[in-house]
Order: structure tokens, then C-alpha cells, then sequence
């Protein structure tokens, strides 16, 4: 199960995180949450991937603006949670990912990833920290940042019937970086991965997870046993 535990960024700001690893990992993954914070979900991802060998941290990156700033799923908590990522900026915010990365790289090559404005933020850190491969779920922002490069291999998910992502933006992503691997999962939704939430799907999830697995192999070794 996942622990929670504390981060110290260089600028010495001091934030929690959820960290799961299993004895000899593979490598590890930062993985950073949607604007709901770092739920019990992020746990459960982070468990995820030590369940296949890699050691996983997910950052709350709400801490600078307080402590335990969670949101719920419902029409409150999206409303609270798009105003609280408004608040964030891209400089802080990259320096507690480089120290969440810095904390894994002991375990063997790093990778980002994320989900809805953590997938965009994972997409902004492939580009500016120095990761080993990135994976993107359903980066809400990744359109308006598709100029950017990242430096790493990346793999990048979205449903076709993404409610905050029109898929004409879904393909101008793709069609921006032809060099990276790319899926797109037929009647899946926002947030399909999270099966805390109603667009849920876990048939998508599912073949996600092990494409990014198996994309993590070629980087870590066989992240799949």
C-alpha cells in the first residue's frame, strides 16, 4: 500500500506525496494528480505501477497554496478544483516535480506521467526537466502547449469522446508529433482511467496501463512481470 510521505523541493518548500515501491525496482514514475489533488486514487496508481516493478511518487501540488487540498468528484469539487489550477505556476510547479523525480532516480531511470492538468504538467516536464520517457493521460492543456518537444520518449492517451478535449485537438496533437506513440481508445471519455470517477472506463484503463507498461519496458527492462 502506499505510504504517505514528505518532499523537500530546493527552493525548501516541504510537500506530500504518495509513494509506492516494491524491493528492487525497475525504475521509477512521477506521477501527478487531475485538479481534484492528491486523492486516494493517486495511492492507488502509485500502487499500480509497484505492483509491475516500478517505484512510484505522486506529488500534491497544491501544497504551496495549503495542506490537504483535495477535491470531490462532484460539480463543487470540478468548479473548486479548475479554480485552485489557476493558481499554479509553471515555475514552483516544476521545481517540486524535479525534486519528485530527484527522489526516485536512486531506483534507475524516471519517468513523468499524469492525468488531466497533471498530464499537461507531465507533457510541460518532458519538455523542460530531463525524465526518461513520459506518459500523458488525456493532458486537458496539451493543445495549447503541442509547440513544445519533449526531450524523452512519450506516450500519450485520449478517448474519442473527450468532454474537455474536442478531438479535432486530439489529432492536432497527434499530428504535431507523429515521432511519439500515440492512442486513441473508441467511446472513452475524460478521466476514463479513474474508476472513482462516472466516465470510468475500465476496458479502456486497462489496455492503457499495459501500453504504458509495455512502453515503460523499453526503458526500465521488462516492467511487465
Amino acid at each position: 500500500m502506499a505510504d504517505r510521505i514528505a518532499l523537500t523541493a530546493r527552493d525548501g518548500h516541504t510537500f506530500e506525496a504518495w509513494r509506492s515501491a516494491p524491493d528492487r525496482p525497475l525504475g521509477g514514475i512521477v506521477v501527478l494528480h487531475a485538479i481534484y489533488g492528491l486523492t486516494s486514487h493517486m495511492a492507488d496508481v502509485c500502487d499500480l505501477y509497484a505492483g509491475a516493478g516500478i517505484a512510484a511518487v505522486a506529488p500534491s501540488l497544491y501544497d504551496r497554496a495549503g495542506r490537504g487540498i483535495v477535491f470531490g468528484y462532484d460539480a463543487a469539487g470540478r468548479a473548486g478544483g479548475m479554480a485552485q489550477r489557476e493558481g499554479l505556476a509553471e515555475t514552483t510547479v516544476l521545481t517540486d516535480v524535479a525534486a519528485a523525480l530527484d527522489s526516485l532516480r536512486p531506483a534507475g531511470p524516471v519517468a513523468v506521467s499524469g492525468f488531466c492538468t497533471g498530464g499537461t504538467w507531465a507533457w510541460i516536464a518532458a519538455a523542460r526537466l530531463a525524465p526518461d520517457a513520459a506518459a500523458i493521460y488525456y493532458g486537458s492543456d496539451v493543445y495549447e502547449h503541442r509547440a513544445l518537444v519533449p526531450s524523452c520518449p512519450a506516450i500519450l492517451h485520449y478517448g474519442d469522446r473527450d468532454a474537455v478535449v474536442p478531438f479535432d485537438e486530439v489529432e492536432a496533437i497527434r499530428d504535431a508529433h507523429p515521432e511519439l506513440e500515440f492512442h486513441v481508445y473508441p467511446g472513452a471519455d475524460h478521466a476514463f482511467f479513474n474508476p472513482e470517477q462516472d466516465s470510468h472506463d475500465a476496458e479502456a484503463a486497462g489496455v492503457a496501463h499495459r501500453r504504458t507498461l509495455a512502453f515503460l519496458g523499453t526503458r526500465f527492462g521488462d516492467a511487465r512481470r
